[in-house]
């Protein structure tokens, strides 16, 4: 029994754990807090909605080994270890997000839109008080398949160096050790299906709440 994966490496599946929340809490932070004001301009700003989607298309088509191996000669945010693996993650996670932003605003009802106006409110008014509401659940959508995306991106991380349940799956590879293999994936693969079904979980609700 003590030679069961998840016993064997309990402790360092804990830790390998931790550091991948790290890379994805992070990186998903950054790129929502960047990602959505990007929805929402490109919905009041037609001729920047094909440039920024169109580059957050091509960034989804780029293999992640690939990404990481070119950003390692970049200044700053290059070289290896949490930083580029992080700056990778944020430009993955960026088109769900800004896409979802865009298809939730866009997808409200006009005659609501129309109402808000009427009422006297202002451009910002009617977003922060009308359409962000009712477009939460799509955006938080798009977050949730970031969030999914994320989780499994971040473990080809390990490949530069950090660290996340990918230490594990390189490792297993290296040895062909198929328990270094499952230690690493996983883990990974039930976080990704908790993050899942828990932003779900409120999308529905919020959802619920607005219909």
């Amino acid at each position: 029994m003590s030679d069961f994966f998840l016993i064997k490496y309990g402790s360092e599946i804990i830790e390998r754990s931790i550091e991948h929340l790290v890379l994805v809490i992070i990186a998903i932070g950054i790129a929502t807090v960047i990602g959505i004001p990007l929805g929402v301009l490109i919905t009041r700003n037609k001729t920047l909605r094909q440039p920024i989607l169109g580059i957050a298309n091509i960034l989804q088509t780029i293999p992640s080994l690939a990404l990481l191996g070119l950003l390692i000669p970049v200044p700053i945010i290059g070289g290896i270890g949490p930083v580029p693996a992080i700056f990778s993650l944020i430009l993955y996670a960026f088109l769900p997000i800004i896409r979802n932003t865009y298809t939730g605003i866009m997808n409200v009802n006009p005659a609501i839109r129309e109402a808000g106006r009427g009422m006297g409110m202002t451009d910002r008014e009617l977003l922060f008080q009308v359409e962000i509401p009712l477009a939460l659940g799509v955006i938080l959508a798009g977050v949730r398949v970031a969030i999914v995306i994320g989780i499994g991106i971040a473990t080809i991380a390990a490949a530069i160096g950090a660290g996340g349940l990918g230490v594990f799956i390189f490792r297993g590879i290296a040895l062909v050790n198929n328990q270094l293999i499952l230690a690493g994936a996983v883990p990974a693969a039930f976080m990704a299906l908790i993050a899942d079904l828990g932003i779900g979980a409120l999308e529905r609700a919020l959802t619920k709440g607005k219909s």
